[in-house]
């Protein structure tokens, strides 16, 4: 018979499976899964990797690495989508609202995916490891939206 002290808890449970998304990530330097949850229910899920019918990094090489771009700066030059931002659209293409869902991320948001979810109306963010871009974490402050490292 299972212990209830094996079972994990809704966050463990949550931030597991963001893991397991990002295995499916495409992107050469860093894998990173996201889920959106909403009363329980995972309303989306995204990793990074490049739009659909575009090729992959892991077909074409990492521009950014080409160019020995850091990682946390010149978002835009990269081929990929960050996880956050496709679990996003992931939603919005199936018609679901993500007001008021929460995030479990592998990693904690950059600046651009804050500011997304800012005006996307996510209230709680959970994650794992940090990133290398300090000003999503204020925006994100700035805004009222809590920043949970797991």
């Amino acid at each position: 018979m299972l212990e209830t002290t094996d079972r994990p808890s809704w966050d463990e449970y949550f931030m597991s499976i963001t893991s397991l998304v990002a295995q499916r990530a495409t992107c050469l330097r860093r894998r990173v899964g996201a889920i959106l949850v909403r009363d329980k229910h995972i309303i989306a899920t995204g990793y990074n990797g490049a739009p659909r019918k575009v090729s992959h990094c892991l077909e074409v090489g990492c521009l950014r690495e080409q160019q020995n771009i850091p990682s946390g700066e010149r978002h835009e030059l990269c081929r990929g989508l960050h996880a956050e931002q496709n679990a996003i659209i992931q939603a919005a293409l199936h018609g679901v609202s993500v007001e008021g869902a929460t995030l479990y991320c592998t990693n904690s948001p950059c600046s651009i995916c804050s500011k997304m979810l800012i005006n996307a109306g996510i209230q709680k963010i959970y994650y794992r490891e940090g990133y290398a871009d300090f000003l999503g974490g204020k925006m994100l402050e700035e805004a009222g939206v809590e920043l949970v490292q797991f």
